[in-house]
């Protein structure tokens, strides 16, 4: 079976091309080793899954490796502490290879009455497990985000972090990682505005993550030298690697994306009509063409996001249409956000577009909305072939404009040597 390039779920390596992960998990399997509990925070379809998927298989010679995925639990298993443990024990059961002792304990905790199934009791079994088990344990669990805005959730953390800070007394898991876009130690993002008296996270023993998950260029690099070996385009490898970077900044799903098309679409269409053609600058620019009209899963989050919090709205339209320069701050709970969502980067100390593809999809949703009285929606609609070039954004061009069209006695003095911008 022939390898694809893949953007639905996770990838598997006999099945998908992608990237060297190798130096990614040994990282990470530093802070298992070291015993920390840490949340993997990052945007939809950045690569969490695949990276929990390998990380358990690389950790399983020396780990016992629990891994849970809180979205296969339906929203009724957080209503309530019993519930909750009854549908976790449920999940242990059938994703972990438990000891029948184990297996009967837990067995015996969820066929309890009514009311007397609790969190207490759900973790004396796990740490009955923890001690007896040869190996030491890792839970990982995925899409927490299905779990931050109910009180049960809170409690769970609160038994993680008492069985941490006692672990050198009674055994625990050795290391917890929980994966999702919202950060844990700071639940008020997600809880409900009627319960903001939730939003004191016990998760403040969480150690920080600093492994990169995005893509760099010597990344792709290696996954487009794995694609080349079967279909031998003769391509230029380290220049496209160079060019898919440049307009995703190492999105994962973005670069992947790109190469789907690429390969599936843009190869043996009218204008290329092979693989050779199709594996060049043009080819690119067709995919990224292509790429901006589609309302894919990841567009319809970041832009479902701008109605959720208004609040990003306005940074995200000041830095396309103003050229006003905006400190990162991180403890600006709206910089937050937007980073937290993948919008935008820390650049040089300047918040910026995390990427040109996210640039352009910003750019000509604003545009779409004006009011079609407005002078932007005018400037936008009459001039939007000067502004995009390439098939993407022109920001010089853009901020020029619109400066120009508000502002014409400023710009005449800037044009004439006057000042500067």
């Amino acid at each position: 079976m022939n390898r694809t390039f893949n953007t639905e779920g996770y990838c598997d390596p006999e099945f998908n091309y992608m990237v060297d992960l190798s130096e990614r998990l040994k990282a990470i399997k530093e802070m298992v080793d070291s015993e920390k509990y840490f949340t993997i925070n990052k945007a939809r379809q950045y690569g969490k899954t695949t990276v929990l998927t390998a990380l358990a298989e690389y950790l399983q010679m020396e780990y016992e490796v629990i891994s849970l995925d809180f979205q296969t639990m339906s929203s009724l298993a957080f209503e309530s502490e019993q519930a909750f443990v009854t549908a976790f024990s449920e999940e242990l059961l059938d994703n972990a290879l438990l000891p029948e002792k184990m297996k009967e304990k837990l067995l015996a905790c969820i066929e309890k009455k009514s009311g007397s199934v609790s969190l207490s009791a759900l973790f004396r079994v796990l740490k009955a497990w923890c001690k007896s088990t040869e190996k030491k344990i890792v839970l990982m669990i995925d899409e927490v985000d299905t779990a931050t805005n109910n009180q049960v959730f809170l409690d769970f953390l609160a038994q993680l972090r008492a069985a941490y800070l006692n672990r050198r007394k009674v055994p625990t898991f050795q290391s917890v990682i929980l994966a999702g876009v919202y950060d844990v130690r700071n639940i008020k993002k997600k809880i409900r505005l009627e319960e903001e008296h939730k939003t004191n996270s016990p998760w403040n023993i969480a150690a920080d993550f600093l492994v990169d998950m995005s893509f760099s260029v010597t990344d792709i690099n290696g996954m487009l030298k794995e694609y080349e070996a079967d279909y031998h385009t003769g391509m230029d490898i380290e220049k496209m690697a160079a060019l898919l970077y440049g307009c995703t900044s190492g999105y994962p799903y973005l670069v992947s994306r790109l190469c789907k098309l690429l390969d599936e679409f843009v190869a043996g269409s009218e204008e290329f009509s092979d693989k050779t053609s199709a594996w060049t600058l043009e080819g690119l620019m067709m995919a990224e063409k292509r790429l901006l009209n589609e309302n894919n899963p990841l567009f319809q989050s970041l832009t479902g996001k701008l109605a959720d919090y208004p609040q990003l709205r306005t940074i995200l339209y000041q830095l396309l249409f103003t050229g006003k320069a905006i400190p990162y701050v991180s403890q600006n709970s709206c910089i937050d956000i937007a980073a937290m969502f993948g919008f935008i980067k820390n650049d040089n100390g300047c918040v910026a577009i995390s990427n040109r593809i996210f640039e352009s999809v910003l750019y000509n949703l604003f545009i779409s909305e004006e009011f079609i009285t407005s002078k932007l929606y005018d400037t936008g609609l009459m001039e939007k072939n000067q502004f995009i070039v390439g098939g993407h954004l022109d920001v010089r061009q853009t901020l020029f404009s619109v400066v120009f069209k508000t502002n014409y006695q400023w710009c005449g003095q800037y044009l004439c040597g006057a000042g500067d911008p």
